[in-house]
């Protein structure tokens, strides 16, 4: 809300600049490099492959297993090298993302008919190292429309592999991996004002490997033994919605 507020402050504050004819910051695109930073908010889920052990088996307690995305936000240094007024390549070097969703297990103990659920928080605090390319429309007057697409590579500095699960079930988590590795696409609107330029973009970052740590493959290389929370999952890909806006000089 805060960031709302500030971005409406500043459209206010230059309204008749960036409406009019003239051209804000009309040297811009001349320039080879242009710094800036971004801050975002982002909504984080996974995408979630339920094990096949687990579906359709009426033997089985296991009722559901969801997702719930939860807000968080993210805040980066951008370069963006400029190869022509229609064609950029950006880099935000590092992000520092902060990422909470949770997963919900729902048992149904098949004697007394009563349901148990647990909540398994699943927050991440990822240093990221995007590269995206920009593809911009020419300006009209201050404005300009973009599509941006690239990838991500992501390390989880607050990772939980070496947690030592217990055996109370309220406990023990659902370990994921270190590092993540992903697509990003998204598109968004240039505003030049008087003194730097504003991105307005909407993006989905979609993961492309399995972030669940103890596989089957990898419990036996580890000789750990899964939960049954690991058990019931065969895949999890992260899927991350982000907002940014981004300052540019």
């Amino acid at each position: 809300m805060k960031k709302l507020s500030f971005l409406i402050l500043i459209l206010l504050l230059n309204f008749n600049k960036v409406f009019s004819q003239s051209k804000n910051l009309g040297q811009f695109d001349d320039k080879f490099f242009h710094f800036g930073f971004a801050l975002s908010n982002n909504n984080s889920g996974f995408n979630l492959e339920m094990s096949s052990s687990h579906i359709l088996d009426y033997n089985d307690s296991l009722q559901s297993v969801l997702v719930s995305n939860k807000p968080g936000f993210s805040l980066g240094v951008v370069t963006s090298i400029n190869v022509n007024s229609n064609f950029k390549i950006r880099f935000v070097l590092p992000t520092l993302s902060f990422l909470e969703r949770d997963i919900e297990f729902t048992y149904l103990n098949p004697i007394t008919g009563v349901e148990s659920s647990y909540i398994k928080p699943m927050n991440s605090t990822y240093l990221d190292f995007p590269i995206l390319f920009k593809f911009r429309t020419d300006r009209i007057n201050n404005f300009a429309v973009y599509g941006i697409t690239g990838f991500r590579y992501g390390i989880d500095m607050t990772s939980n592999i070496d947690v030592n699960n217990g055996l109370d079930l309220n406990e023990q988590v659902v370990k994921l991996a270190k590092s993540d590795f992903g697509t990003e696409i998204g598109g968004g609107i240039d505003i030049f004002l008087t003194y730097f330029k504003l991105g307005i973009e909407l993006k989905l970052a979609t993961g492309m490997k399995n972030l669940l740590y103890l596989t089957p493959e990898r419990s036996r290389e580890l000789n750990e033994t899964p939960t049954n929370f690991d058990s019931a999952i065969k895949s999890l890909k992260s899927r991350v919605w982000t907002l940014s806006f981004t300052f540019e000089g």
